[in-house]
């Protein structure tokens, strides 16, 4: 007979556990493959038709902001109806997003590819629960290496992503219309795909247990160090990363450079997640956020010491490897931080607060990148880490608050 797992939900046996998480690992690289797209193309899809050059991120900011402000509704979703049906959903408005888009690039609507952008926010918005989802399908003692086998999946997406941007723009006319169906596309077999997967049914006590108020548990010293070492994790990465073009660009090199430099600091993010897990199981999650940030503190010192291809590729390899660690343990620790019944809404608020700090750092890389240059965002990023290892060092060393 099955055990209940940590979030009170029932592991079915071995090998439907990794069927399971394979599964959802894969609709993990078909989503991200999809936001990888947005990044790659959707600036250069509202420049071919005339959109000001100034605003030509807002559809990727909108993105952003889709995925903070559908944080509680989609765990909410997810809560009352189910995983399967609530990030079924999620698929749904990821097909739908992908096709507005479409429809803007058609039409030569900056406005559609904006509203475009804000649908598939709610998508990537349960995509990011994927990992939370991963916790449920298995028993207690495999908790880290779900989370990670499934962050594993932005491995394919790293290279399924940018696979689909470079082959697909010309293939209908206008410019990249075939990409977005691609997207389109991409969801449709996820959607496809969380139909077979046997996420545990919603159990009364999850809905309807005893909770305590938000307050209380976001008051917790693990759940407030979690979530900033995930606020800090994505703040940092965001930052550099979605600065590094720019940056190549305007240190004359080559803007060839810049797709080598985004695939190492890709696979730099998720190649790790296949070992992230036995790690933290091994050394403890506490440990392995402080090498996430010890490696992110790296990357900054590379970036600084020079700007040559390999100072840039090294050092956004180092910042990816860092947010790993960082991001595959303060969602480790989270999920220690709450009961059953109070999951959605703990989940919930995490993830808001994460992906505000995304959309806040996207949208500013640039403009401080303008204002100030590139070694300006990287110092920055030193007092970002050093905000998480002086949350991490102050749980480490309060009496019974870091787990074991």
């Amino acid at each position: 007979m099955s055990a209940p797992n940590a979030t009170g939900a029932t592991a079915g046996s071995g090998a439907q556990v990794v069927r399971n998480i394979f599964l959802l690992a894969v609709c993990q690289a078909l989503a991200q493959s999809g936001n990888t797209i947005m990044l790659s193309i959707t600036a250069l899809a509202a420049l071919s038709f005339g959109a000001p050059r100034e605003w030509s991120n807002l559809p990727i900011s909108l993105q952003h902001v889709g995925v903070m402000l559908s944080a509680f509704p989609a765990a909410m979703i997810a809560r009352s109806i189910g995983r399967r049906a609530g990030f079924r959903t999620g698929s749904m408005a990821g097909i739908a997003g992908g096709a507005i888009c479409a429809g803007g690039l058609h039409f030569g609507s900056f406005a559609m590819l904006c509203a475009g952008g804000l649908v598939l926010g709610y998508a990537i918005a349960n995509m990011q629960m994927y990992r939370f989802a991963a916790v449920e399908l298995a028993p207690v003692a495999m908790r880290a290496k779900s989370i990670a086998w499934v962050t594993a999946g932005g491995v394919a997406a790293g290279i399924l992503g940018p696979g689909l941007a470079r082959t697909t723009p010309d293939l209908l006319a206008p410019q990249f219309l075939a990409t977005y169906f691609a997207v389109v596309c991409l969801h449709v077999v996820a959607l496809w795909l969380l139909g077979r997967i046997e996420f545990p049914p919603v159990v009364e006590s999850q809905v309807s247990g005893p909770q305590r108020p938000l307050r209380e548990i976001a008051r917790q010293p693990s759940y407030i160090v979690a979530v900033v070492g995930g606020m800090m994790a994505f703040g940092v990465m965001s930052f550099i990363m979605s600065a590094s073009p720019l940056a190549i660009v305007a240190c004359g090199l080559s803007y060839k450079e810049a797709p080598v430099t985004i695939f190492v600091h890709v696979m730099g993010m998720f190649v790790p997640a296949f070992f992230t897990g036995n790690l933290i199981n091994r050394y403890g999650v506490i440990n392995m956020m402080m090498v996430g940030a010890a490696l992110l503190l790296a990357g900054v010192a590379v970036a600084l010491s020079g700007q040559t291809e390999w100072h840039f590729r090294i050092a956004l390899g180092l910042n990816g490897v860092g947010w790993n660690f960082m991001f595959v343990g303060a969602t480790t620790l989270v999920t220690t931080s709450y009961r059953p019944s109070e999951k959605a809404k703990a989940q919930a608020l995490n993830d808001f607060l994460i992906f505000g700090t995304t959309a806040i750092s996207s949208v500013l890389s640039s403009q401080l990148l303008e204002l100030y240059g590139w070694a300006s965002l990287n110092i920055l990023s030193i007092i970002l880490v050093g905000v998480v290892v002086a949350a991490l060092i102050w749980l480490k060393l309060k009496p019974g608050a870091a787990p074991a």
